[in-house]
């Protein structure tokens, strides 16, 4: 069930515009989803999170901490991008930024780069069982922002 907390004082609609980015996610946001989960089970994740004029894809609460998944139209929003990273750090959040391609050919690579910001972020809280212990994989893209 939803958190209506989350949700107080949003501007008319924005609850229905997170309702439709969940429903209509792109393939490259499932699959990280489904990493989220299972490969990084002790951490508390939410998707399509509204926060302030901007929705973050997916949002780490403990650890202040949003990861962005960009596809082929983001490469021509590269101004709007910066603008979401510099808002959401300047409200304490530190943004991690994918290729959707990244995410769905090398998604243990994310994965690793997301848990280790993630312990950094959090403190270097001790490594939960089964967490991060993947070998090395191939480091993702570099982010535009």
């Amino acid at each position: 069930m939803t958190s209506r907390r989350h949700y107080e004082g949003l501007p008319s609609g924005a609850l229905d515009k997170v309702k439709t980015l969940r429903r209509n996610a792109t393939d490259a946001e499932k699959h990280l989803w489904r990493g989220l989960r299972e490969k990084l089970p002790g951490t508390k994740w939410r998707r399509q999170v509204p926060h302030g004029a901007y929705v973050a894809d997916f949002l780490c609460f403990s650890a202040r901490l949003i990861v962005e998944v960009d596809g082929a139209t983001h490469a021509e929003s590269i101004e709007q991008d910066a603008a979401r990273t510099r808002y959401f750090e300047a409200q304490g959040y530190h943004v991690l930024r994918f290729w959707n391609h990244d995410v769905m050919d090398n998604l243990d690579g994310v994965l690793t780069h997301i848990s280790l910001s993630r312990r950094e972020r959090e403190g270097g809280a001790k490594r939960r069982e089964g967490e991060g212990d993947w070998p090395d994989h191939q480091t993702p893209s570099p982010s535009r922002a």
